[in-house]
Parts: structure tokens; sequence; C-alpha cells
């Protein structure tokens, strides 16, 4: 697990730093570089299941408010969004931020499911 952890840490600082063209990119680093954090105190043994669970509650609620464009793009019939990096329609950013939070919430539950199993 030490070396997925470590995988994981690199690739959300990656993520974190791929931010800089984005329009909110603050956020975003942030976002990803708490996962990134979370993931890299994993590798070595030491998490908080209180900033893991706060994670998730800021992921969920961010999440809730990228519902509407999400189900936008899917009654339109879930066109590419990984066409072009420019999001020419909203519902293009819109809905990678909301897949983006799924990720960063299916592995903050990942690792708050390894704390509990222990």
């Amino acid at each position: 697990m030490k070396i997925l952890n470590l995988l994981l840490a690199a690739m959300f600082t990656l993520f974190a730093a791929w931010q800089y063209n984005d329009p909110d990119p603050w956020r975003w680093a942030a976002m990803y570089g708490f996962v990134a954090v979370v993931c890299g105190f994993a590798a070595f043994g030491k998490t908080n299941k209180y900033a893991l669970w706060a994670g998730i509650a800021v992921c969920l609620v961010w999440m809730v408010v990228w519902v509407p464009e999400f189900i936008e793009w899917v009654k339109i019939g879930r066109p590419n969004i990984a066409g072009q990096m420019k999001a020419e329609t909203p519902y293009i950013e819109y809905t990678r931020e909301f897949l983006g939070l799924a990720i960063c919430g299916a592995v903050l539950g990942w690792q708050l499911w390894r704390v509990r199993k222990r």
C-alpha cells in the first residue's frame, strides 16, 4: 500500500500543479493538494479520520453545486468532454469539475475505509 499511496500522492500533486490555467486554480490546487497530502501521510501510516471526513464533506458539498450541469450533460447524450483543453461550453467545465471531485472523494473514501478496516 505504501507504493500505491506514494503514486497517488505524486499523481494528485501533478493534478494540483496543472491547475495554473484553470479559471479557479486556487480551489482546485487546494483540493488536489489536500488529497496528495492525505495519500503521502497514509504511505507512512499517518492518517486522521477527521481530516478524511472533512475532505469527503467538502467534496460532496462541492459536487452538489455541479449536479444540475452534470445531469444536463447526461441528458444531452454525454458528449465528449476531453476533446479539447479549452471548455467551449459550460457543461464541459462543470462536468470535468464534478468528475474531478468524484475522483477526490473516491480516493478519500478509500483512505477512510482503510483506516476503519485497521
